[in-house]
């Protein structure tokens, strides 16, 4: 009687990945231009992989300690965006701590908010998502994704906060390394990603055009299986809101 192996550690490496890739188009990896060639691809599928939803293995969860008088905070440089965010009171004091709602609010209306240095409890917050880089008259410097909550701060410091402003965030994919890093994505996507990459592969190198159509038809199957896979299991449940007029 056939035995099974026993282990699940299967996680191929990026050359695996790459000859996976080429092998589909058609072809066979030879070069280190081949091997670049592929790298750089990757990066590109990463970047598009963040455009398109919510990819739940990246979601990370952090905090800010919030100081008086200081509105504006830098989130980490390789922040996404912000999903979910609360406002807690009395940290890590027991019985006493408390998540209480702060509301994510548009450009436009913090904007027009008249009074942007009014103190108290925050109860909103912009997310400045800025990326990249700044250039100034040192030098190029990291533009960091940044929160903006209102009202300011009215009591607390870094070492001893009364406010503590608690995020989860979708964070960016890693980058793709040398040949023997392993990817940044769950098993469940490797096949989604090995198709994504022949795809772009098939794009560019010659003698592969005619494979275009059936690669990108299969990236989009093996895109939708995982993504499908990927969501929340909970229950959904909806609350209407009550609206008075005294």
């Amino acid at each position: 009687m056939p035995y099974t192996t026993s282990t699940t550690a299967f996680n191929p490496t990026l050359n695996d990945i790459f000859e996976e890739a080429f092998e589909r188009c058609g072809q066979e990896m030879r070069t280190g231009y081949d091997f670049r060639t592929a790298r750089r691809s990757l990066n590109f599928l990463m970047t598009e992989w963040a455009n398109r939803g919510i990819n739940l293995w990246t979601i990370e969860q952090g905090y800010i300690n919030l100081v008086e008088g200081v509105g504006v905070y830098d989130l980490p440089d390789d922040t996404v965006d912000l999903l979910e965010h609360v406002i807690r009171t009395f940290a890590n004091q027991g019985p006493n701590q408390t998540d209480l709602n702060i509301t994510r609010i548009s450009v436009s209306t913090y904007s027009t908010i008249p009074n942007k240095l009014a103190i108290g409890r925050p109860i909103q917050v912009w997310v400045n998502r800025q990326s990249g880089q700044t250039t100034n008259a040192v030098g190029a410097t990291p533009a960091y994704p940044q929160i903006n909550v209102w009202p300011i701060p009215d009591q607390g410091t870094e070492e001893q906060p009364y406010y503590v402003f608690y995020y989860w965030r979708l964070k960016r994919l890693n980058d793709a390394g040398n040949g023997v890093n392993a990817v940044d994505i769950p098993f469940r996507f490797q096949n989604a990603l090995v198709s994504g990459l022949a795809y772009m592969l098939a794009l560019k190198l010659n003698g592969s055009e005619n494979r275009i159509s059936t690669l990108k038809t299969q990236y989009d199957e093996a895109w939708d299986l995982a993504a499908g896979e990927d969501r929340e299991k909970a229950a959904d449940r909806l609350v209407p809101r009550q609206m008075f007029i005294v």
